[in-house]
């Protein structure tokens, strides 16, 4: 096998330059189609809304996009790899390559620099882009498609207990004590685990201690009474922090944030093997996409009149889809702690890492 993987600048940049066009023509195709069945199935709950018309379904699109970009990237790259490499080897130019004294490595080595450059900007996109768009979604989806607050930190629904007593809301903006509750509800629990009262609230905010309901509804259950109870406080046990831990969400947390988050775990003796996979796997996700040009050479050689063309192409999306499962699986069970959170994250891309120089090496070099 030669070292010189780029000898040829012209060859690298012609190889480089159809590889990221069909990567972006395999992208655009799947983000289109997945969006367009995505919204057929929420079409009808996002329009149930008054008020909720066209302005808002492109809203949802804008939303869904930068997820899915996200999710089929690496699919795309995959895709895109097999069908470069099978067009380069219809029209003979593999064997071209190869009779000019290149190897496979050598062949590879433009599409894996590609990929490469793709997976960072994955990454950065993902920090910028995707985290945003998925906490607004989140907490768009938790008001049911209604109104959301426009403050840029609004979170998700949340789910808290003091005691025998529940305080949930629908969103949350602001941070330590400016934090903010929307769409409030306290419950007061008996030492059974009954519910003995009911109060609902537009918002809330911190007491110090305690929670201000304001504009607060009370029912009570045992004398199924329903009266305004003006501004109350409940909650006396829930502090800022324990709101600020329990809304964490990975998917919608930056790198570094997350670090932070998981940090803040640690130091009040909570779990964070999932925080962890998670934040291991905003690294190690992006960068499959480094893996499918070579889980997919396997489709670059062999001669194309042999008539196993296809076989080769069908081998190369079977080894790239087993990726995309075992790397799922992994995630999983670093989620579950049955993995290390590092392992769960990196385990699988080391190991088709191997696969694919392994199959390459004995095959093609």
């Amino acid at each position: 096998m030669q070292l010189d993987f780029f000898p040829s600048w012209t060859l690298t940049t012609y190889l480089a330059k159809i590889f990221v066009v069909r990567i972006l023509a395999v992208l655009v195709m799947l983000v289109l189609v997945l969006l367009m069945l995505d919204l057929l199935s929420r079409s009808g709950d996002i329009l149930a809304v008054d008020g909720n018309g066209q302005a808002e379904l492109l809203q949802y699109a804008g939303y869904r996009i930068p997820q899915l970009i996200q999710r089929f990237l690496p699919y795309s790259v995959l895709l895109a790899t097999i069908i470069s490499l099978i067009t380069l080897n219809q029209n003979s130019e593999v064997i071209a390559m190869k009779a000019a004294g290149l190897s496979a490595h050598q062949v590879l080595a433009p599409l894996l620099l590609t990929a490469l450059v793709v997976a960072v900007i994955s990454f950065a996109f993902n920090e910028r882009v995707v985290t945003s768009a998925t906490a607004s979604l989140k907490a768009w989806e938790a008001t049911e498609y209604g109104a959301v607050p426009l403050e840029d930190d609004a979170r998700k629904g949340l789910y808290l207990t003091d005691g025998n007593d529940i305080l949930t809301a629908t969103t949350m903006t602001g941070r330590g004590d400016k934090i903010q509750l929307q769409s409030v509800t306290w419950y007061r629990r008996s030492d059974a685990g009954q519910i003995v009262r009911q109060v609902r609230a537009d918002s809330a905010e911190f007491a110090g201690p305690g929670w201000r309901l304001i504009g607060a509804t009370a029912f009570d259950v045992g004398t199924a009474e329903t009266r305004n109870a003006a501004d109350v406080t409940v909650a006396p046990g829930i502090t800022p922090s324990q709101i600020e831990l329990e809304s964490v969400d990975a998917d919608a947390l930056g790198f570094m944030e997350l670090r932070d988050s998981i940090q803040a775990y640690k130091a009040s003796g909570r779990a964070t093997a999932e925080l962890e996979a998670k934040w291991w796997h905003k690294v190690s996700g992006p960068l499959s996409a480094f893996l499918m040009p070579l889980l997919g050479a396997v489709a670059a050689f062999g001669l194309a009149r042999s008539g196993q063309l296809f076989v080769r192409a069908i081998i190369g999306m079977a080894l790239g889809f087993a990726y995309f499962v075992v790397d799922n699986a992994a995630l999983a069970m670093g989620s579950f702690g049955g993995y290390p959170p590092f392992l769960a994250a990196w385990a699988p891309f080391f190991l088709f890492l191997l696969v694919g120089e392994t199959v390459l090496i004995r095959t093609e070099e």
